[in-house]
């Protein structure tokens, strides 16, 4: 992790408590984290739990690792390094929102187990659900609208998880949603029995 470069700085306690935060919203503040190769559903799967939640009046926020690649980090690659602090910088924010009440929904390759648990660790027990979305290369290949697989194949893009850098599984996540096998609608019914069973819904 990175190591604290500002000195004299203070942490500030505020007057309101998160639980007074999650009282106001009738809802629990937690990280929802999909995980998973490119084209395995993730931020699809995301928006359509984010759909289910916000129709039962649950306040939702979805952080897209390319939507976050637009700015907050736009000064990332994709080395090792690189996305290491990507996933450093978003398991903050993410931690910051589900402290605001939010149900936060994250949406990242996330290849290294490491980095997860993280953010695992920043968010504490019970407030961090790791969801692999389980896809097969070939399906993923297949779903690859972009061209990425083909490129990262050809050489033209370097450091592409699941073709030239590694995807490391989620040993023991909250909950797998088979993408090979499963509907959006199947694994994001999944998703949502999940956050019943832990009394978040």
């Amino acid at each position: 992790m990175k190591e604290q470069k500002a000195t004299n700085v203070t942490w500030h306690t505020h007057i309101i408590k998160r639980e007074e935060r999650e009282a106001l919203l009738k809802q629990k503040g937690v990280v929802l984290w999909f995980t998973g190769l490119s084209g395995s559903g993730k931020s699809t799967i995301a928006n359509e739990v984010a759909y289910k939640l916000h129709s039962i009046g649950k306040l939702t926020y979805i952080l897209d690792g390319d939507n976050i690649r637009h700015g907050l980090n736009k000064d990332l690659g994709f080395s090792p390094e690189d996305r290491n602090e990507n996933i450093r910088r978003i398991s903050e924010v993410a931690n910051l929102f589900a402290d605001a009440g939010f149900v936060t929904i994250t949406a990242f390759i996330s290849p290294y187990r490491k980095y997860r648990n993280f953010c695992r660790e920043l968010l504490g027990p019970g407030r961090f659900i790791e969801i692999y979305a389980k896809a097969s290369l070939e399906t993923c290949e297949n779903r690859d609208t972009k061209g990425l697989y083909k490129k990262a194949r050809e050489g033209i893009i370097k450091d592409f998880t699941g073709i030239n850098a590694p995807y490391e599984e989620p040993e023991n996540p909250e909950l797998i949603v088979d993408t090979d096998e499963e509907t959006v609608e199947e694994s994001a019914e999944k998703v949502m029995k999940k956050l019943v069973e832990f009394g978040f819904i």
